[in-house]
């Protein structure tokens, strides 16, 4: 780019987080972009970024991600996984294809306290699992997905 940015996490995000270097993981695709996922150490709320090395393309930022630094969390290398509270959706880092899992109903998610709502999850290119509470019961949702 010609140009070096610093910009503080805070700006990006709007919140303060809190870094541990075991909870943050970084892909690098090419010269196009870098996607930069971590968690925040005081309460575990994923987060990701993702970064053109361009001036034309916007910054990517999701406060919802469910990230493989969390334990309960299995999500593929190759993937990044969120929510919007209603549904989960998967994105290939190096492809940019995707898809989604709905969980039937907008749910009361507070990504601060995700694991009371959102139990564990496993991702991969070809298939979303998740144990999430519905309706005050735990569910478990599974669905087999073709990357678009």
């Amino acid at each position: 780019m010609g140009v070096n940015r610093k910009v503080g996490l805070s700006d990006f995000l709007n919140a303060v987080v809190h870094l541990n270097k075991d909870y943050v993981r970084c892909y690098i695709k090419d010269t196009a972009y870098a996607w930069l996922l971590f968690n925040d150490c005081s309460n575990g709320r994923g987060y990701s970024l993702k970064l053109p090395f361009n001036k034309t393309n916007t910054i990517g930022r999701k406060s919802s991600n469910i990230n493989n630094m969390d334990k309960k969390f299995s999500v593929a290398d190759n993937m990044v996984a969120y929510t919007d509270r209603g549904n989960i959706y998967v994105e290939d880092m190096e492809t940019g294809k995707k898809a989604m899992m709905t969980f039937g109903q907008k749910l009361d998610i507070d990504y601060d306290a995700i694991h009371e709502y959102i139990d564990s999850v496993n991702v991969t290119s070809s298939r979303i699992w998740v144990k999430v509470k519905i309706d005050k019961e735990w569910k478990m949702l599974e669905k087999n997905i073709t990357l678009e």
